[in-house]
């Protein structure tokens, strides 16, 4: 049987993305997107609830949103999700990402920003 682990998100992103260079040279970018769902309840009212990811871009794509992502703007990110886990004092964690594959920046556009991503997707092609 084959499986499915796909993400598509389209949400604001909640905090200055984090960009890191690994010992190994290969850079990561960290950040988080908010998500809102929304639904009428038996009474009829309107109810809303956040939902907060936890996203990792590796590479170029990571060097990207770690130049271009802003805290507050709206994004759409396409990736799979990445469950790891770890062991502190007996008690095992687990945290859940989403490695992100694709980037659209939403939103108005930054006028210096619109150039640099011209050329970056001239640079990339």
């Amino acid at each position: 049987m084959k499986s499915v682990n796909t993400v598509t998100l389209l949400g604001h992103v909640t905090n200055v993305p984090e960009l890191k260079t690994l010992s190994g040279g290969q850079t990561v970018c960290t950040f988080g997107l908010a998500t809102n769902r929304t639904w009428k309840d038996k009474q009829g009212e309107t109810q809303t609830l956040a939902e907060f990811h936890n996203l990792v871009v590796w590479g170029k794509l990571g060097e990207f949103c770690g130049q271009y992502v802003k805290k507050g703007k709206p994004l759409y990110v396409e990736g799979h999700l990445k469950t790891g886990n770890w062991e502190v004092e007996g008690s095992k964690h687990y945290k859940t990402e989403i490695v992100v594959d694709n980037v659209v920046l939403l939103g108005a556009k930054d006028k210096e920003a619109e150039a640099s991503v011209e050329q970056e997707e001239v640079a990339v092609a």
